[in-house]
């Protein structure tokens, strides 16, 4: 069988050899390629593979189609929504996804960059390193505040855990799905979330529900001093909508790792330009842990399939 890596897994070539190996030892043929987004270049690579292993690069209708041998599409990642899964489904190819592998990744980089947002370390740095001191800062503590989550799966309810260690309370949305109140969470309606939330964190996947779930409609329901982060999909939110309540100060702040597309951006994007933000590309997922865990559920992932037990199958 013939399989194809169409993008760097980012772990070291020893890590990834130890996993290739025993699939040729097998006699499965691996090949793999650097990340291109050209399409026709795409179809070319995968050829006449079975199995097709990539990570966030987008896998259009076009390519899949153009590949009949195909019959499995293992994701090293935790969305699927840059692949093309009507196309998929109509071909009757599995396809397997890598969630959790950045649950403690992505959980603490919230945390950190709430830390950092609350204590202007950025700007702080800047004052110390031009001779200068802390007067004109503002700084605020994680204790005692209220953080509402939207989607309470592995890694919303993993950020939780870390916020209540800092001794904040937790609330989240109720709209997706039924889980009843616990001693830790209790679940509401949006409009009443986005009242009392001083942290507003998003964990939800990226669906026609989902996007633009965050608008200029239910942003007027924030705090004047909250502040939202958004590590889950860009498209969640109104990008634009959300640049307003910044610059207009309706808002506190926010801490944006995730775009409509993947960085780099246009310099002119709205978020990139508005008040109180801070902004990075798209690593929330990325440690060298992170990375490792992901290798190995994206390979058992694969020798599941191989064996004719999937797993961690997207339906």
């Amino acid at each position: 069988m013939r399989i194809v890596i169409l993008e760097s897994l980012s772990v070291s070539d020893d890590v990834l050899k130890s996993y290739i190996k025993p699939l040729q030892k097998a006699g499965h043929e691996v090949e793999c390629f650097a990340r291109t987004d050209d399409i026709n270049a795409q179809i070319k690579q995968i050829g006449n593979a079975e199995a097709l292993i990539i990570a966030n690069m987008p896998l259009k209708k076009e390519v899949i189609e153009a590949c009949p041998n195909l019959k499995f599409i293992d994701i090293a990642f935790t969305g699927y929504d840059h692949v093309a899964m009507d196309s998929a489904k109509k071909q009757n190819i599995c396809v397997s996804n890598a969630s959790g592998y950045a649950t403690e990744a992505v959980a603490e980089l919230v945390i950190g960059s709430v830390i950092n947002l609350y204590r202007q370390l950025r700007e702080a740095d800047f004052l110390c390193r031009d001779g200068k001191t802390k007067a004109g800062l503002k700084a605020f503590e994680l204790s005692g505040k209220t953080v509402g989550l939207i989607g309470t799966g592995a890694i919303g309810s993993r950020t939780a855990e870390l916020f209540r260690a800092f001794g904040c309370q937790t609330i989240a949305y109720n709209g997706f799905s039924h889980k009843p109140d616990t001693d830790v969470m209790k679940y509401m309606p949006l409009k009443e979330l986005m009242e009392q939330a001083d942290i507003l964190s998003l964990h939800c996947p990226l669906t026609e529900q989902t996007r633009n779930f965050i608008n200029k409609d239910n942003l007027k329901y924030m705090k004047k001093s909250a502040i939202l982060v958004n590590t889950a999909r860009g498209a969640v939110i109104n990008s634009q909508d959300l640049a307003d309540a910044l610059n207009n100060e309706q808002i506190s702040g926010a801490v944006i790792d995730v775009f409509e597309s993947e960085p780099p951006l246009d310099t002119k994007h709205p978020l990139l330009n508005a008040k109180n933000t801070l902004v990075t590309p798209h690593l929330g997922f990325y440690t060298s842990e992170a990375m490792e865990k992901r290798a190995h559920i994206v390979f058992d992932n694969l020798n599941h399939w191989l064996g004719g037990n999937p797993i961690n199958v997207i339906k």
